[in-house]
């Protein structure tokens, strides 16, 4: 999920904004983008930034969270374990959402890189302390919980009511409009999951994700290279093949 700042980037030289902000996607697109250079420097202060690899977990569902985080690159996986040991993928997030919930100290899912991704991390403190000295950080934060459940609900359509090819051309739309945080929809990326991680996002077999990716590839909607590779030459087709109206 992406939020758009009002003004991205107009403040790419003021020597007011701290350094690792100025070109930081989480600044320019993301909840960031609400704070003063001066709130931004104190923010700054206590940020940590690291990297992931892929298939490293975060957090762990019920685990105590100490701290939030930008996402600065790639793609975290978001499941729901039941009591009896079955999980499920219930979400993805990109750069430049915000990750963790003010307020609440134990995390309802776990959370794991999907692809290598880059963090920058703060504690609960802080960001609350912030929320409340600016009215725009905390306006961002509901924005981003309400685009995240008008999601929620796009995605049960897909789960509920969509064929099964459109739902795997739904699954690649979803990654092609939020892999490039920059351009908005990148007609070239990498799969951030394996086939069987697509499948249980989608509630399909193996199999079944594999015979729709081979019939997208037959009917020339994408291209794939080295199994991960997808190239898509005309968004509006792999749009429509989704089902997708508007």
């Amino acid at each position: 999920m992406q939020i758009v700042a009002e003004n991205p980037r107009k403040d790419i030289h003021n020597s007011d904004i701290p350094f690792v902000c100025i070109a930081c996607e989480a600044r320019h697109g993301g909840v960031c983008g609400a704070l003063t250079p001066g709130q931004l420097t104190e923010l700054s202060r206590h940020a940590t930034r690291r990297s992931v690899e892929a298939g490293s977990e975060m957090l762990g569902q019920g685990e105590a969270t100490r701290t939030h985080a930008n996402i600065i690159r790639g793609v975290v996986k978001l499941s729901k374990m039941m009591s009896d040991g079955r999980q499920q993928i219930v979400g993805l997030q990109f750069a430049p959402d915000f990750m963790g919930r003010p307020f609440t100290r134990e995390s309802a899912l776990s959370a794991e890189a999907a692809t290598d991704i880059d963090i920058c991390a703060f504690p609960h403190a802080v960001v609350e302390r912030l929320m409340a000295e600016a009215p725009g950080l905390e306006h961002r934060l509901h924005a981003q919980a309400l685009k995240e459940l008008d999601e929620a609900r796009e995605w049960m359509l897909t789960l509920g009511r969509k064929t099964a090819q459109e739902k795997v051309a739904s699954f690649l739309f979803l990654i092609a409009t939020h892999f490039d945080p920059e351009d908005g929809v990148a007609n070239e990326f990498d799969l951030p999951l394996s086939r069987a991680d697509i499948a249980d996002y989608l509630g399909l077999t193996i199999e079944t994700v594999s015979r729709q990716i081979t019939k997208l590839r037959k009917d020339g909607v994408i291209r794939i290279e080295n199994n991960r590779r997808v190239y898509v030459p005309v968004m509006a087709r792999l749009k429509r093949c989704a089902g997708i109206d508007a």
